[in-house]
């Protein structure tokens, strides 16, 4: 028990730098949540009481969650992000098993033909979640490693892409293409900011090409999604619902919104308004301008993000951060461009604003990394 409590104590110590971390990438997180919270509590008022007959079920539940994620925000600001380096191999391997145990019945937990979470003492965990930073934990310290290695096929991209090929075939297998596309693209650019061939990263894009189009041709309902992209009116009330009464939402709020709780969609016309579809119901109430707000946010969330990346005293520490708000930015780009149709709909949540306990603890066990980083940069 000592030398457990002793490796815990040498675990949190200080890297030797006493320093605050980024302020203004705190304000841009703790802005996120709050308003998230603000903002769930009414998007899922009435599904919650129409399911749980409670209104604040989901807003109840998300507290917990982010009780748990600032948690491992503030351990994970305090332990020196080159502690995870010798542990990221390890970390990986548990997160890919953990997706392993979502085909296992008993745990698995299905919704509908996906399988994307498990059971854990009454609780459901969706493992892909925790796979983006351990992967990206992962990439970091291979990438550093390799150096001038990478840009020999044998000893840079074959690895990289039979790791990513792996994960890859594990969530097309659940499936999960929402998480898979953010996961993909996060690696792409880890790999071409850490060194990676370019022409080798553009084979891998032609392959993930192939591999989409592969997958559509045997399951036809994501080849609907993009036709929806294409032309929402071709199945209005079936393939295209979603996207239809999304853009109705966003229409409806104009520029000023119809006021906080005056939602018309959420009241069972707009599937999962307090998942993937929340970013309409806050286009419906709070209008253009808030709406735009939120989006400049993350803006800001990537700018720190990048500006701690450019000063991080180290490539692991770069690649990480670089990786971190590329994570979380593409996911609220994705998010949001399916939801206004300026993209193919994936079906994944906003960064701190979307209901979620496994997907607020990852992302703020990951912006707690980012944090420890930005308090060793350099000046």
């Amino acid at each position: 028990m000592r030398s457990l409590i002793g490796w815990f104590n040498n675990l949190i110590s200080s890297s030797g730098k006493d320093r605050a971390a980024d302020k203004k990438l705190l304000i841009a997180v703790g802005l996120l949540i709050v308003f998230g919270l603000i903002m769930l509590s009414s998007a899922s008022s009435v599904v919650a009481y129409n399911t749980y007959h409670d209104s604040y079920y989901f807003f109840k539940h998300q507290l917990i969650g982010l009780f748990l994620g600032l948690a491992a925000f503030w351990f994970f600001s305090k332990v020196d992000y080159h502690r995870w380096r010798k542990y990221a191999v390890f970390m990986l391997a548990a997160s890919i098993g953990l997706l392993l145990l979502v085909f296992i019945p008993g745990l698995a937990a299905e919704w509908g033909s996906a399988r994307h979470w498990i059971n854990v003492f009454g609780f459901s965990l969706q493992p892909s979640e925790f796979v983006k930073i351990t992967l990206l934990l992962y990439l970091s310290a291979w990438l550093e490693s390799r150096q001038k290695k990478l840009a020999e096929f044998s000893s840079g991209t074959r690895p990289f892409i039979f790791i990513l090929g792996a994960i890859a075939l594990l969530l097309m297998l659940q499936p999960d293409i929402g998480t898979l596309s953010i996961i993909a693209l996060t690696s792409l650019i880890v790999y071409f900011v850490g060194g990676g061939n370019l022409k080798h990263i553009f084979i891998i894009i032609l392959l993930g090409f192939m591999a989409l189009a592969l997958m559509m041709h045997f399951k036809p309902y994501q080849a609907n999604r993009l036709r929806c992209f294409m032309d929402p009116s071709f199945s209005k009330n079936e393939f295209c619902y979603q996207v239809n009464q999304s853009l109705i939402a966003v229409g409806s709020g104009g520029f000023f919104g119809r006021g906080l709780g005056a939602s018309r969609q959420k009241y069972m016309y707009l599937p999962e308004v307090e998942n993937d579809a929340i970013f309409p119901i806050i286009g419906e109430e709070t209008g253009f301008i808030f709406s735009s707000l939120l989006i400049v946010l993350y803006l800001a969330l990537f700018y720190r993000g990048w500006l701690i990346a450019r000063s991080a005293p180290d490539d692991f520490g770069r690649i990480l951060s670089i990786g971190i708000v590329s994570w979380l930015s593409l996911q609220a780009i994705i998010n949001i461009g399916g939801m206004v149709n300026i993209m193919p709909m994936t079906g994944v949540p906003l960064p701190l604003v979307s209901y979620g306990g496994s997907a607020m603890l990852a992302s703020l066990s990951a912006l707690g990394i980012l944090a420890n980083v930005s308090k060793q940069v350099k000046d």
